[in-house]
């Protein structure tokens, strides 16, 4: 536990350093010290269980750590989406292959049915706004402009209505989850370096700011509450209290749920009257809960699922860095699998592999999104790519599922995305995919694939190194691309600027070729031919014939990508490697002699591992012709 109080220490750090009161150190987005905005809730809500109705009042304490003044501010309203005629409703009409939970289900709720957030009163430091709601975001003029380094204070009054379940949030979803809140309430825009982001919600994911939320929700007695935060009245039973804590049994009423959340940028909440509420403590001392419905058909399962879920927190604590909150709470709910602020919402009702499966990926979103807060909606990659790497590489070791490269599926849907026709570049705004299956693919296994292709160019050590860095040096702040390329830089000492250009801002593709082999003056001539536009260094593995041997023994030829500057370290330290001069990129062929007849070689392969991105596999091997 004392590494986890160190952690613990530095989030706090980070709260005193958000609020201006220490100066930033680390440069990161732009040409300016790093900053970020920092906001303060303190909410109460009143939920109906009876007709999804609930009032909230909201304090927001702002602080403007930019270097600009502030004459508006934005809020998003998300539960708008969710009626008919709103963009999300439009998009999933008229999109080529709309999302099968949502197809044309908005267009058709009732009144009673919808979501909505209704603002009744705003003030800042008690001077009531002027506001203006368009679709999913409330546009407020503010009384008084807020400088650099000040603070302000906005009070709010609101209700909402939970929608029927449909996408992430809503009611009584198709397990019988009585109530999914994500997204739940007014929630204030980010603003960076780039400026507001007052995106509208339309299918795609989140961006908000870095703070601490004090949340009181009252609710009827009977429901158990998980999600985000730490209980404060832990007496009120169900499940919280300890072992030797005695708690009666919830008379009729209501009950008020306190929970205190230090630095995070949302807060998500569930609740059920027929949750069962496990708990178990990890390794490392993280308290992990567990709420799932009272189903014979699925108890087995969620008990089976929480030493794996330990078992998954220690290897991502392990190969990305330690994660810094006392508690995590895997919870039945929602539509399928959503992280957020210390814990996610799956359904339960699947395999044993499956919820295993669907926890490895939203739980690694732990760490890539949540605590490596990248803007989901322009860098979408940045988060689901992460996430299904490191998630993959986690269920290889934790279900033992001995795949040689735990990557391969994302590769093989990479190919079928870049041969497809729809494939767009990874810098597209995640709602502006013509497609949901070219958002899907480019997103979740291209992402994946840049950093496991980046481990091809600079090695995988390098590349293990470059992920902690990392984490090390953006968690509790919010990375970009460029980010990720300048910490593998610097891991690397390589220059991988054409890398992140190449791969996210185009729709290049990898393609080499072994285009002649030859035998001349007793030696071997190879020429190799780049077909597509996006460079690459090359591995090129030999076979050679040695003796008696029928196999043959292994050899290496490695040829670095000139931009690059530098070399990456031989992969297999065992096998004789052959360092070749560079390959300029604007050379279409490249020639190389071996120092043997071609007699005695058995075969020759680029990218032996198959980890490059080589959308054509067929034309990298040659082998000696049977005699």
């Amino acid at each position: 536990m004392e590494l986890k109080k160190a952690i613990q220490s530095t989030f706090w750090s980070a709260s005193i350093l958000a609020l201006g009161l220490i100066p930033a150190s680390t440069s990161a987005q732009n040409n300016t010290s790093y900053w970020q905005q920092h906001v303060d809730y303190k909410m109460e809500v009143d939920m109906n269980v009876e007709d999804y109705n609930y009032t909230g009042k909201q304090e927001l304490v702002y602080t403007n750590n930019s270097p600009d003044t502030l004459n508006q501010v934005f809020y998003h309203l998300y539960f708008n989406a969710f009626q008919p005629g709103s963009e999300m409703d439009v998009r999933s009409l008229t999109i080529k292959d709309p999302d099968r939970r949502v197809m044309d289900r908005i267009s058709k709720l009732e009144p009673d049915e919808i979501g909505f957030l209704k603002v009744n009163t705003l003030t800042q430091d008690g001077t009531p706004l002027t506001y203006e709601v368009a679709g999913t975001v409330l546009e407020v003029s503010l009384a008084k402009a807020i400088a650099p380094g000040e603070s302000t204070t906005f009070n709010m009054d609101f209700n909402g209505q939970v929608p029927v379940q449909i996408r992430r949030s809503g009611r009584n979803n198709a397990e019988g989850v009585a109530l999914s809140m994500t997204q739940w309430y007014p929630k204030l825009a980010e603003y960076d370096f780039e400026g507001w982001h007052a995106d509208p919600y339309i299918a795609r994911e989140f961006h908000g700011v870095w703070g601490d939320f004090d949340v009181k929700i009252s609710i009827d007695s009977e429901y158990t509450v998980g999600g985000t935060g730490y209980l404060q009245n832990t007496e009120i039973g169900h499940g919280y209290e300890e072992p030797d804590q005695k708690v009666e049994k919830a008379k009729k009423g209501k009950h008020t749920w306190h929970f205190v959340a230090p630095n995070v940028h949302d807060f998500t909440w569930a609740a059920d009257p027929d949750y069962i509420h496990d708990k178990l403590t990890a390794s490392d001392g993280t308290v992990l809960h567990f709420f799932y419905k009272d189903n014979k058909d699925i108890i087995e399962n969620w008990k089976n699922l929480q030493p794996k879920t330990a078992e998954l927190l220690a290897f991502y604590n392990e190969n990305v860095g330690p994660y810094p909150y006392d508690q995590y709470s895997v919870i039945q709910g929602g539509d399928g699998g959503m992280e957020y602020a210390m814990c996610t919402l799956i359904t339960g009702e699947r395999s044993f592999g499956s919820l295993v499966g669907v926890t490895a990926h939203e739980m690694a979103h732990t760490w890539f999104q949540f605590l490596l807060a990248s803007n989901e909606a322009k860098h979408e990659w940045m988060d689901e790519g992460f996430t299904s790497y490191i998630s993959d590489e986690a269920m290889n070791v934790v279900m033992d599922e001995k795949k040689p490269n735990p990557q391969a599926g994302n590769y093989a849907s990479y190919f079928r995305l870049a041969t497809s026709g729809i494939e767009q570049p990874q810098t597209t705004y995640a709602d502006r995919y013509e497609m949901n299956a070219a958002y899907g693919a480019s997103a979740y296994s291209k992402g994946a694939v840049f950093l496991a292709q980046l481990g091809y160019i600079i090695g995988k050590e390098n590349l293990d190194k470059t992920i902690k860095t990392y984490f090390d040096e953006f968690k509790f702040k919010h990375p970009t691309p460029n980010d990720v390329k300048r910490v593998a830089e610097k891991v690397s000492g390589m220059q991988l600027d054409w890398y992140l250009v190449d791969w996210t801002q185009t729709t290049n593709t990898i393609d080499y070729a072994i285009k002649n082999v030859e035998e001349v003056d007793g030696k071997t001539q190879v020429t190799l031919e780049r077909k597509g536009l996006m460079p690459m260094p090359i591995d090129f593995y030999v076979n050679v014939k040695n003796g008696d041997n029928a196999e043959g023994m292994n050899e290496s030829y490695y040829i670095p990508l000139r931009m690059m500057r530098a070399e990456k370290p031989n992969p297999f330290p065992n096998m004789e490697r052959t360092q070749l001069p560079d390959w300029p990129w604007a050379y279409p062929t490249y020639t190389f002699t071996i120092d043997k007849p071609l007699s005695e070689i058995n075969a020759m392969t680029i990218d032996a591992q198959q980890l490059m991105a080589d959308i054509d596999r067929t034309n990298n091997s040659w082998n000696q012709p049977a005699e």
